[in-house]
C-alpha cells in the first residue's frame, strides 16, 4: 500500500541576491512544494509513494509530471484542470520564513480546488497513509474546505493521516484566521508535526512568551511535551506529535534538535550543530519524510526520531527543494555521531 502526499506543486526560482541573477542572465529553477519534497524523499528511501496535486493541461505540466514519475513517484493522483503552475522566488541563502520570499501562486490550478471537484476515492486508491500540510488550506477558503473533505474521507477509510503544521503567515490573506480553519483538519489526523510556535498560530495551543528568554534546551523540550500533550488532549485521534527546534548560531551556523511524543512518553533527538548551511529549504519536509519512513516501517520511537532528525539536518547541506540522501548515508552519519558521543 502506498503513502499519498497531497499538496501544491510549486516551481522555485532561486535568484542570486543583489541583482547578480540579472548580470548572469541566469536563475536556477527547482521543482518542489512541501508535500512533493516528502514524496521524493520517501521514493528515494524505497517507500511506495503517490503524489496528488492539480496541474493544468499544458506542455510545462507534462514535463513536470514526467519529472515526478522519473523520481519513482506514482503521479496518478495528479488531476488536470486550471491554467497555471504556482511558483515562488526565494533568493539563495534564505528560507521560506524570510521576508525575501515572493509568492506567485494566485490563480494557480491548485487554487481552483473546491469540495466535490476531485474524486478523492480514486486518488486514495491503494493508499494506507495520507500526508498533507498546513500550506494548502492557507491559500483560500475553497482549498481549505477541499483539504478538510480529503482528510475526512481518508480518516473514514481507516487511512493514517499526517500533517505538517507549516505556518506561512504571508499566505493566510483571505480573511480567516488559521486557528478558525486548521482544527477542523487536524481533528482527522493521526500524526502531527510542527513546533511550539506553529501549534500556537495554527491551533491556538498556548505558547510561553518568555521561552526565548529562558533559552535552555531543557526549557524547549519541556515546552514541547506540554504542547504535545495539549494537542493530543484536544485532538484525541492524534497518536504521535513531533516538534522541531532550529536556531541560528552566529555567524552562519545552526543548532537543531527534535522531539517525538507517543504513548505518553517523549523522546528527544541528539543535538546537531553545523557551522554553515547550503540551503534551508526542504529540511522540515525531510524531517516529515523521516517520521513517515520510520513509522511506516514500525521502528521504535527513538529510532524514528533519530533518523528523521539526521535526515533533516543532512538536507541543510543540499541545494534544492528535495533531498538526495539515501538511507545508508543517513544511517552512516548516525553511527558516526553515536561513536563521538
Amino acid at each position: 500500500m502506498q503513502v499519498c502526499c497531497f499538496g501544491e506543486l510549486l516551481l522555485r526560482f532561486s535568484p542570486i541576491a543583489q541583482g547578480e541573477w540579472i548580470r548572469q542572465t541566469s536563475m536556477p529553477v527547482f521543482v518542489g512544494g512541501a508535500e512533493l519534497n516528502v514524496a521524493t524523499a520517501l521514493a528515494t528511501w524505497e517507500i511506495p509513494v503517490k503524489y496528488s496535486s492539480v496541474l493544468p493541461q499544458n506542455s510545462l505540466a507534462d514535463d513536470i509530471i514526467s519529472y515526478v514519475a522519473n523520481k519513482g513517484i506514482d503521479p496518478s493522483g495528479i488531476v488536470r484542470f486550471g491554467e497555471r503552475v504556482g511558483c515562488y522566488y526565494l533568493p539563495q541563502g534564505t528560507d521560506l520564513k524570510n521576508a525575501g520570499v515572493i509568492y506567485d501562486r494566485a490563480y494557480s490550478a491548485f487554487s481552483e480546488l473546491k469540495p466535490g471537484k476531485v474524486d478523492w476515492n480514486a486518488v486514495l486508491e491503494n493508499t494506507s497513509w495520507l500526508h498533507v500540510s498546513a500550506i494548502s488550506p492557507a491559500l483560500n477558503a475553497d482549498v481549505a474546505a477541499a483539504c478538510e473533505e480529503l482528510v475526512a474521507i481518508a480518516s473514514a477509510k481507516g487511512i493514517t493521516v499526517s500533517i505538517d503544521l507549516n505556518h506561512r503567515a504571508r499566505l493566510w490573506q483571505y480573511g480567516v484566521l488559521p486557528v478558525d480553519m486548521m482544527p477542523g483538519i487536524v481533528q482527522h489526523c493521526d500524526v502531527v508535526m510542527g513546533n511550539i510556535w506553529a501549534a500556537n498560530a495554527l491551533l491556538g495551543i498556548s505558547v510561553d512568551d518568555d521561552i526565548h528568554a529562558k533559552g535552555q534546551q531543557s526549557d524547549y523540550v519541556a515546552h514541547a511535551l506540554a504542547t504535545s500533550e495539549a494537542i493530543q488532549t484536544r485532538f484525541p485521534k492524534c497518536k504521535v506529535v513531533a516538534n522541531t527546534f532550529r536556531f541560528d548560531v552566529a555567524p552562519t551556523g545552526l543548532r537543531y534538535y527534535t522531539t517525538l511524543y507517543k504513548d505518553g512518553e517523549q523522546y528527544v533527538s541528539p543535538e546537531l550543530l553545523t557551522d554553515s548551511v547550503v540551503d534551508r529549504v526542504g529540511s522540515g519536509d525531510c524531517f516529515m519524510a523521516g517520521l513517515i519512513y520510520g513509522l511506516y516501517k514500525q521502528h521504535s520511537p527513538q529510532e524514528v526520531l533519530n533518523f528523521a532528525a539526521e535526515a533533516a539536518f543532512g538536507k541543510l547541506q543540499e541545494m534544492g527543494d528535495a533531498t538526495n540522501q539515501t538511507v545508508d548515508t543517513i544511517k552512516r552519519r548516525q553511527q558516526l555521531l553515536t561513536s563521538l558521543i
